[in-house]
């Protein structure tokens, strides 16, 4: 006969990991270092999805993620953009965004900073010239820095962040 409890308590089946990216420690810690200089408190950023595909997204909420954990950096992620001081913003503008896009900068106390993450933000990537897309950001809204890549790397996001307060802070 089978014991009942035997098929419930198993042996543990993963294993312990552990990995440290030694560069993203020292950009974190860069970051960690700048923030309160340039914004006298922690950096708040409020992602904007103007009409993605959702790769960048996926990369930015990896911020949060146990392996990045920005919030240990001082950076957080906001949903009011009066509580902001960065927008996040991702994907082509499509011409039903970007009335609400505007409203959104325009909500922002100042001073007011633009990232344009991805390449469809930048340029209007694989969109571009779609009769439903205005294009990149900076069609609307002027842009500080731009993150290419399809999807940009959660590190080179952090990169870009940290290029904006570098920006900010002359």
């Amino acid at each position: 006969m089978v014991n009942p409890l035997s098929l419930f308590l198993r042996p543990k089946v993963t294993e312990t990991f552990e990995f440290r990216d030694e560069e993203l420690e020292a950009l974190g810690a860069q970051i960690k270092k700048e923030v309160p200089k340039v914004f006298g408190h922690s950096l708040a950023i409020r992602e904007l999805d103007s009409g993605s595909d959702n790769s960048t997204e996926i990369e930015i909420s990896n911020l949060g993620n146990p392996h990045y954990d920005v919030e240990r950096f001082g950076i957080s992620f906001v949903a009011s953009p009066r509580h902001t001081d960065v927008l996040l913003v991702t994907g082509a503008v499509t011409l039903n965004m970007a009335e609400a896009a505007k409203k959104t900068y325009e909500a922002m106390p100042y001073p007011k900073y633009v990232i344009a993450v991805g390449d469809d933000a930048c340029d209007g990537g694989i969109y571009k010239g779609s009769y439903a897309v205005l294009g990149g950001v900076d069609k609307i809204l002027p842009v500080d820095v731009k993150i290419p890549g399809n999807p940009p790397s959660p590190k080179e996001i952090l990169q870009g962040i940290f290029a904006l307060v570098k920006k900010a802070r002359e």
